[in-house]
């Protein structure tokens, strides 16, 4: 309404402008300072002496009444004190503007942004009538202008005489807006932005591990624009906002009443106030109704150190609160200065009658109609009353107005070419002083250093403050830790935590997040539709690790690593593979050593009778190479035991497939034997010319040669080799033999049962020739078993994981190694061995003979 109100009176203004077209007049009820003193150059001032105001609802048919302005605010008389005592120091002394004296012009804006646009306009270009022959351009009447306390007030005021390059420097207006250098070109302040406050909040509320919080602001220009950089702030480091409320103070009552409803409502235990002291003090009043108590609150410096707050805080809403605050400044002499308002009463008798009167609560004679008020004397004591005049807690905020003050002395000192004495007493022009304004850079006498960076603000330096309950009921204000923008980022909070008092008197720092915090090996997976501090803790997946807590996603482990049980380390992946030294290793190493010694005690026992019928008759040469070559297979067994390695792969194949095709080769061989020894009783056959010893030999030599040409091929092609399997298990390495060419590998397997199914074949059409000891009924047996067990093993081998798959193949060897031994070797010892009466060629013979007739 009041920028609307503005223009109204700007339109109003033209619109009953008076006959004389070509004289400058500011029409309407001219605006006149509350406080003034001539001087050589005059400085302006701008201050809310009364926080209300009444614009007698114009019909906007005539000219605008003057605002009738109530609610006196001692605040604004302790600025404009701060003020008159910076200027009347530079008056007095010798070393800054000598022989120059600076007057003054404070104007109240009754907290109307429509007035303190007009009162600025006023000091730019004053209230005087102008001639016709004059132009309405005239020199500012001030060199520059301290205020306004608020922010929305300065960005209309910044707007409004920007263009005339009029330095405004405010010492308590903080909206970030107002570092915007484009739009508001003269603007300065002595008070940090709150983009630094914002986000030092942020830090602040970070720093105690409060991700859900709540907030209220003033819905003005310093609330919206300090809340919109915390937020931002804030959600950079991981901090969400339960709600964020806007209210204003002449807000209806049903609006604070849906604010009570939302905190009541609310999870967070800790309310954000972006606020400034009037707003937060209606909502004191209405939490108090409702017994609202209990929540930490966090206070930016427009409350946060205010007494005010703290004397009407009786239901100790705000207990335990934390915030930042202007850091504590001294200035010498200021609040002895402050308290002596003879300065008041000289510079503006009419503002002194009411505002002695508002402080002491009393009524001068003429003006007192009430018996029960007590009758103001002139004399009162002002160290007698307890009020926010006496108050000094707003300290910094007193010695911003002061180095305001400074900053348009020292910059007028240096324009004006000051040393022993100033060269003129002329103000510089505006823009050119306003250029120098920029630059300066001094240092107080309690030596505070005040200069402006680029946006034309100081640097942010905070005082942490919290609010300690005392005897009286209220509050006492502690320090108990500083921010500093100017320090490394993860330097600039400091917080000493054992000193400060939470809500409720709670020990330890109060908790508000809206889910628990996800542990080590679990991840944060966000809630549908919520703010993401609401999530749900999920444990990483199998092979994934998170090392830290409110991990927001699980790390997978490298290749060679697996997640432990906790799933918060990547551990190394088990090994597995056949070795010697577990329980089934050793026993097929057992069953192995066995079968190559039960071969070599059949070996013996067959030298050593190597002149029976029964050894002779079944082909003695052939007996030895089949018992040599069995002694290998089992022996080629035990290279699949162990760790694989690049030469034990190739072995392991390769002795396998040999061995088991000079076994077979043998078996072949033999059964050979037998068919042919039968067709060479028959009468005119000459047929064992042609499967002599000779012959037999180079059969099995002739076999084993295929096969060793194809291992061969194999190892020079494409060779097995020692091979990571990270597939069949997630949680551990396989480490195997790759057999490498696939062709190669089952070409040496399909070679193998080639030759064991032609064996089984002769076997079988021998196995029921006339013979007193028939071998081809053993060797068709033992062929039996043979294909049986690689028969079976080839789904066995193809389905087996990890480890399995080697011991199946193990078994495979062992079992058909033992199968020929048994069924060939075995029946031989049993008549060698305890039936020797048997082991004569007569008894062959002669069974031979009863079968045939």
């Amino acid at each position: 309404m009041e920028p609307v109100l503005a223009l109204f009176h700007l339109i109003i203004a033209v619109t009953f402008s008076k006959a004389n077209e070509t004289l400058c007049r500011l029409q309407g009820e001219p605006a006149y300072p509350l406080l003034w003193k001539d001087g050589d150059i005059i400085i302006g001032g701008i201050f809310s002496f009364h926080t209300g105001w009444d614009d007698g609802n114009p019909s906007y048919s005539s000219l605008p009444p003057q605002l009738q302005c109530f609610n006196l605010d001692f605040r604004a008389f302790q600025y404009a004190q701060s003020m008159l005592f910076a200027i009347e120091e530079i008056n007095n002394s010798t070393a800054l503007l000598p022989d120059v004296l600076l007057g003054y012009k404070i104007y109240d804006t009754c907290s109307s942004v429509a007035m303190g646009v007009k009162v600025a306009i006023t000091m730019v270009n004053g209230n005087e009538d102008v001639g016709p022959d004059s132009s309405c351009t005239k020199p500012a009447q001030v060199q520059a202008i301290i205020g306004d306390t608020a922010s929305s007030p300065c960005r209309a005021i910044a707007t409004s005489i920007g263009p005339f390059s009029i330095p405004i420097i405010s010492h308590y207006a903080t909206c970030e807006c107002l570092s915007d250098k484009t739009k508001y070109p003269s603007f300065l302040r002595t008070i940090p932005s709150d983009y630094h406050q914002s986000r030092a909040l942020a830090h602040l509320v970070k720093h105690f591990g409060w991700t859900w919080v709540g907030a209220i602001r003033t819905d003005d220009d310093y609330g919206n624009s300090g809340m919109a950089t915390f937020i931002q702030a804030a959600e950079q480091m991981g901090i969400c906002l339960e709600y964020n409320l806007p209210f204003f103070r002449s807000y209806p009552y049903e609006k604070l009443l849906q604010i009570i409803e939302q905190v009541k409502s609310s999870t967070s235990r800790v309310i954000v106030g972006f606020l400034s002291h009037w707003d937060l003090e209606m909502q004191l009043h209405e939490f108090a109704k409702h017994n609202l108590t209990g929540f930490q609150w966090v206070g930016t410096e427009a409350w946060i150190s205010d007494s005010t707050i703290a004397m009407l805080d009786h239901h100790h809403i705000l207990k335990g609160s934390i915030g930042l605050a202007i850091p504590k400044t001294h200035v010498t002499g200021l609040k002895n200065f402050i308290l002596d308002v003879k300065s008041l009463n000289s510079s503006g008798s009419v503002i002194f009658d009411e505002f002695w009167e508002a402080l002491f609560e009393c009524k001068f004679g003429s003006q007192n109609d009430s018996q029960t008020t007590a009758v103001c004397t002139g004399t009162e004591d002002m160290f007698a009353v307890d009020n926010t005049f006496t108050d000094m807690s707003l300290m910094p905020i007193f010695s911003n107005v002061y180095k305001g003050v400074y900053a348009v002395a020292h910059t007028l000192h240096e324009a004006l070419d000051c040393k022993e004495t100033c060269a003129t007493k002329r103000q510089p022009a505006p823009l050119t002083f306003l250029e120098h304004l920029k630059k300066v850079h001094f240092k107080t006498k309690d030596d505070e250093e005040v200069y402006f960076d680029k946006n034309g603000e100081p640097v942010a330096k905070y005082e942490i403050i919290n609010w300690h309950p005392n005897k009286k009921g209220h509050a006492d204000f502690v320090t108990v830790g500083l921010y500093d923008s100017s320090f490394p980022t993860n330097e600039q909070l400091i917080v000493n935590m054992p000193s400060i008092v939470w809500a409720q008197n709670v020990k330890q720092v109060p908790v508000s997040i809206c889910s628990k915090s996800c542990s080590m090996g679990m991840r944060k997976a966000v809630q549908k539709g919520r703010p993401v501090c609401c999530f749900d803790c999920i444990t990483c997946a199998d092979g994934e690790i998170s090392n830290k807590t409110d991990s927001i996603t699980c790390v997978r482990c490298h290749q060679d690593h697996w997640s432990n049980p906790q799933k918060d380390e990547c551990i190394m992946k088990e090994i597995e593979y056949l070795s010697h030294k577990e329980v089934m290793g050793i026993l097929l190493t057992a069953i192995s050593l066995f079968g190559t010694l039960l071969t070599t005690i059949i070996g013996v026992i067959f030298f050593r009778f190597k002149n029976t019928p029964i050894v002779k008759a079944n082909n003695s040469e052939l007996s030895f190479l089949l018992l040599f070559s069995l002694v290998l297979c089992f022996l080629c067994s035990l290279t699949f035991i162990g760790q694989p390695s690049e030469w034990s792969c190739m072995l392991r194949h390769t002795a396998f497939g040999i061995t088991f095709v000079l076994c077979i080769s043998c078996v072949l061989g033999k059964t050979i034997v037998v068919l042919m020894a039968f067709r060479a009783t028959l009468p005119g056959s000459n047929v064992m010319k042609w499967f002599g010893p000779p012959q037999q030999r180079l059969s099995v030599l002739a076999f084993t040669l295929i096969q060793v040409l194809i291992c061969v091929l194999w190892l020079t092609i494409s060779p097995p080799f020692p091979y990571k399997n990270m597939k069949h298990y997630k949680e551990k390495i396989i480490l195997e033999c790759d057999v490498g060419s696939a062709v190669g590998f089952w070409a040496v397997l399909g070679y193998i049962g080639l030759l064991a199914v032609l064996c089984f074949v002769l076997a079988f059409l021998a196995r029921k020739l006339p013979d007193n000891f028939n071998e081809a009924k053993f060797i068709t047996f033992s062929m039996l078993i043979f294909c049986a067990v690689w028969i079976t093993f080839i789904p066995a081998y193809v389905s087996s994981p990890g480890k399995f798959t080697v011991a199946v193949e193990i078994f495979a060897i062992l079992a058909s190694s033992f199968g020929l031994l048994f069924c060939i070797f075995l029946p031989k010892c049993y008549v060698i061995l305890l039936k020797p009466e048997e082991n004569s060629k007569k008894h062959m013979i002669g069974k031979t003979q009863s079968k045939s007739n």
